[in-house]
């Protein structure tokens, strides 16, 4: 690979990440005619045109889609050259872009965060807090902690808390309600929905033994955010499908009781996950480390 190769990659990935020639020009802090040169001397190098642009349009070509691709193998083994020559004596640097849902991320997650920063002043955490499924390549996040199963089997993940999941509703729903014992009594049930991530909207699935059961339940009341929908479950609304991190002390003072104790749910277990790579960053190893051994505390 030429001297100037390595730069070229490196150029083309900001610009093809940005979507836009101005954009890459103050990132890069250079002039937009500056960029503009940069990007016809590279095509008029490689002998193909990479980005169709007009005044308001901008996109890659095929031969652009190809070059970004390799490009971004390539920076990323380089990189993971240079982390594995310098791991061993690596102290944990840079800006680090954590991802967790609001409920959890607030309450847990949040001060887990101070204290690591207090602990490397060299790392600059950016913890974002949302419900919707994202992407830690797309969306350039370092790691993600999520409850339930991996979105992609690409990442890589570490176990940080066992979690399942159960049926609950308010000793005042049941009171008038009836407690339901089978599956095909939720029916007839007013169910609280929780709207998250890409689950099929109001289709419990509940197992027994080998059997497993699809229930599609409806309610009066649904939300994306858990704390409505616990909030909603303790005024009486009906029964919600919740996890033992949600719902445990609520069920210990008997504000919520377990419904259809004998029926297993899909676990709501929590992960750290971030991308496969051979040599991790310090910033991230070190920060997974830590959630580690913090919840395998007391």
């Amino acid at each position: 690979m030429k001297i100037e190769t390595a730069p070229d990659l490196a150029f083309f990935v900001v610009l093809a990440k940005l979507g836009s020639l101005s954009g890459t020009a103050r990132e890069l802090g250079l002039t937009p005619p500056a960029v503009t040169k940069r990007l016809m001397m590279l095509e008029q190098r490689l002998g193909v045109r990479l980005v169709n642009r007009t005044t308001r349009r901008f996109s890659l070509t095929s031969e652009g889609e190809s070059y970004l691709a390799q490009a971004t193998q390539i920076l990323d083994r380089i990189r993971d050259m240079e982390e594995s020559v310098s791991s061993g004596r690596a102290a944990p640097k840079g800006l680090l872009r954590v991802n967790a849902t609001p409920g959890f991320g607030r309450t847990r997650i949040a001060p887990l965060v101070s204290r690591f920063a207090h602990d490397h002043p060299d790392v600059e955490v950016e913890l974002q807090l949302t419900d919707r499924p994202i992407s830690l390549v797309e969306e350039a996040y370092d790691l993600a902690i999520r409850f339930g199963e991996l979105p992609d089997t690409r990442l890589s993940a570490r176990k940080l808390m066992s979690n399942k999941r159960f049926l609950c509703a308010s000793p005042a729903y049941l009171k008038k309600a009836g407690e339901p014992l089978t599956p095909e009594e939720l029916h007839r049930h007013r169910c609280i929905l929780h709207r998250q991530n890409d689950d099929v909207y109001g289709t419990w699935r509940l197992e027994k033994g080998k059997k497993i059961e699809l229930v599609k339940v409806r309610g009066a009341v649904s939300s994306n955010d858990g704390d409505v929908v616990m909030n909603w479950a303790l005024e009486g609304h009906g029964i919600v499908q919740r996890s033992e991190w949600d719902a445990a002390k609520y069920l210990a003072s008997g504000r919520l009781k377990e419904v259809m104790p004998g029926y297993a749910l899909p676990s709501a277990n929590l992960y750290v996950y971030y991308l496969s790579r051979r040599n991790l960053p310090a910033k991230v190893r070190s920060f997974v480390d830590f959630l580690v051994a913090e919840f395998k505390g007391p």
